[in-house]
């Protein structure tokens, strides 16, 4: 193994150690930043002057300085020294004396997957009181690594190499009893915070069940050696929903610290089977009332058709009696569901396209030709008060939003196609974004008098205002968009209808959407909310997007991890959103005649059919 950075001096490894190895440093002080350097020198490592003479350096300050470190010939880890004009906040706190130490510490810039790990560890600095980091940079680079490490290895992996450190003995014995509780404590410390992060995707994760009894059993064998390990037991019980039963003082301390895991057990709700999480999970479900337009409703995964079909028919004003449902494959086929049949597949989707008929197969309704029930529906949206329809939208998609993992973005940038369990959630508020458009659209286009679709129009502008002052950006750019589609403003003689006042708003919130340099209106205006906030999702891909094609996830062979902490910084944009310094989230009440008519939006999702009904309104010159 060799450190390699150009330098001025060098040492190398006893030969009982590792025959024929080197490190070369760049100065003594780089000595106390790097733990494995010091181990090494520790055990019986000696100092040698390298009389080649490098480079002369003008201002180290301003010299971003790299450390390769290298095995069998390979470059394994490359870190970078941090500018000595950013000092680590807590370097004060600890004593003068490593102020300078502290101001010299490495972050990762690539590396294997194991040595990004090591290093991690290394440079976490614990609270001896707290059992907490010191330091905001140990605590983003942890943060950064818990929210990508699915990029370069997997969970069973992660889960090995954590075991591995918990139970190594380094340095042929030589750790004394210290440095073995402080890395056992490091270790689980990592694996605190990142079950904290992590969690509802590790609970359905048959490796991390494995990886936490084995850990537990690690740690209650240590309890006797290191009894410091106590407190962390608590906290694997907190959060692992650990419990104890039959606690007695009848054993020795080494017997009952072995004796505590058997005394510990697995709640059976803090790690629930797959099958179980899924049936608490929501989805939103398209149910076709004719070929081209459908009922968008949120359901929960266990639905049967008979709860569906009456949600319908409650929406639809028809007796649930005269309406069944069918489940059109994509091969053609037809399905008709029974009553205690299900509608969702284990993987969230449904068995086939939905359709509700009557009983003898005709379509429940055709909003083309029925002008009554058009007549009805118009009347009916602009009954409603346009700041509860608001609320509504915005309750909707905070319930989504708030369920929001920020490792749903990178699981979705990286492994769309392979992680549809993993971003259910995210896939959720899309659609929702998607669904909303296609509604503005529809509510429109179905209004057949000029001047009660003047009146939707005004409605849904004060609507998407609406929408931006309770700082929901999702809809608001949903809504704008829908109004901007050329089915919508190609009626020249309903705009000019238009009040000048809604105009000038319109082109006001027209102006937040204008994606000119890089979207940069939306981003001021976003940036200027306080949280509680609803991010326009599309965009924030868009930007996961432009990190990820821009930049290599891998350098000859190493992990980028420059780019991931990129990626890392964008994604946690969400946990910013979603709380504010209060730890509160959105709460508004909402109207429950109008959260009916929001729940159940009626949507034209076909683009022929929504020109053609365009051009009905208002036929070509």
């Amino acid at each position: 193994m060799s450190w390699d950075c150009g330098l001025k001096y060098m040492f190398s490894v006893s030969p009982v150690l590792q025959p024929g190895s080197m490190c070369i440093l760049h100065d003594k002080e780089d000595l106390s930043r790097l733990e494995m350097v010091q181990r090494l020198a520790k055990d019986g490592c000696r100092f040698l002057q390298n009389h080649s003479k490098g480079p002369e350096r003008t201002s180290e300050s301003d010299e971003a300085v790299r450390v390769c470190l290298r095995e069998r010939g390979h470059d394994v880890l490359v870190l970078q020294r941090m500018s000595s004009e950013q000092p680590a906040p807590s370097a004060s706190a600890r004593g003068g004396g490593r102020e300078e130490a502290r101001n010299r510490r490495y972050v990762v810039v690539s590396g294997t997957p194991e040595k990004i790990l090591e290093h991690l560890l290394n440079d976490l600095t614990l609270d001896d009181e707290q059992g907490t980091t010191q330091g905001k940079e140990s605590d983003t680079l942890l943060d950064d690594f818990l929210l990508t490490y699915p990029v370069f290895m997997s969970t069973s992996d992660l889960c090995q190499a954590l075991l591995g450190h918990y139970c190594t003995k380094r340095y042929r014995g030589k750790e004394d009893r210290k440095e073995a509780l402080e890395r056992k404590r490091k270790v689980l410390h990592l694996v605190s915070q990142w079950v904290a992060l992590c969690r509802d995707f590790l609970k359905e994760d048959e490796h991390v069940k494995l990886f936490m009894k084995t850990l537990c059993r690690y740690v209650l064998d240590d309890l006797y050696e290191h009894p410091g390990l106590e407190k962390d037991v608590r906290e694997l019980q907190r959060l692992y929903q650990l419990h104890r039963r039959h606690m007695t003082d009848e054993y020795s301390p080494q017997r009952k610290s072995k004796a505590l895991f058997h005394q510990l057990s697995l709640k059976e709700n803090g790690l629930q089977s797959r099958c179980t999480q899924r049936e608490t999970k929501e989805v939103l479900c398209h149910v076709y009332i004719t070929m081209d337009s459908y009922l968008s409703m949120r359901a929960h995964a266990g639905m049967v058709a008979q709860e569906l079909l009456q949600a319908v028919a409650d929406r639809m004003d028809v007796p649930q009696g005269e309406l069944v449902l069918v489940a059109v494959t994509y091969p053609g086929g037809r399905l008709l569901l029974q009553p205690q049949d299900k509608v969702f597949s284990d993987s969230l989707r449904p068995v086939g396209r939905l359709h509700v008929c009557r009983k003898d197969l005709g379509e429940v309704l055709n909003p083309f030709t029925d002008n009554s029930e058009l007549q009805q529906r118009t009347a009916r949206m602009l009954s409603l008060n346009t700041w509860d329809v608001a609320v509504a939208l915005t309750n909707f998609d905070w319930t989504i939003f708030d369920s929001v993992h920020e490792q749903e973005l990178v699981y979705f940038t990286f492994s769309r196609h392979s992680s549809a369990g993993h971003t259910v959630a995210l896939e959720l508020l899309l659609q929702r974004c998607n669904e909303v458009q296609l509604w503005v659209m529809t509510e429109v286009l179905l209004c057949p008098t000029l001047c009660k679709r003047v009146q939707l129009i005004k409605k849904f502008i004060k609507i998407a205002a609406h929408c931006k002052a309770q700082r929901n950006l999702n809809c608001f750019f949903a809504i704008i968009m829908g109004l901007n589609t050329a089915a919508v403003s190609r009626l020249s003689q309903t705009w000019e209808k238009i009040p000048g006042k809604f105009k000038k708003l319109f082109s006001e919130l027209e102006t937040v959407t204008d994606p000119s340099l890089n979207h940069k209106a939306y981003r001021d205006s976003f940036k200027k909310m306080k949280a509680p906030k609803i991010p326009f999702l599309p965009l924030l891909l868009k930007d996961l997007t432009f990190i990820h094609e821009g930049n290599k996830t891998f350098h000859d062979n190493l992990v980028n991890f420059e780019k991931l902490q990129m990626i890392a910084d964008t994604v946690r944009l969400i946990r910013q959103c979603q709380k504010d310094h209060m730890g509160n989230g959105i709460a508004q009440k909402s109207s429950s005649e109008v959260r009916a008519y929001i729940d159940y939006l009626h949507i034209i999702d076909n683009q022929q059919t929504l020109f053609e009904l365009s051009h009905r309104l208002e036929p070509r010159a």
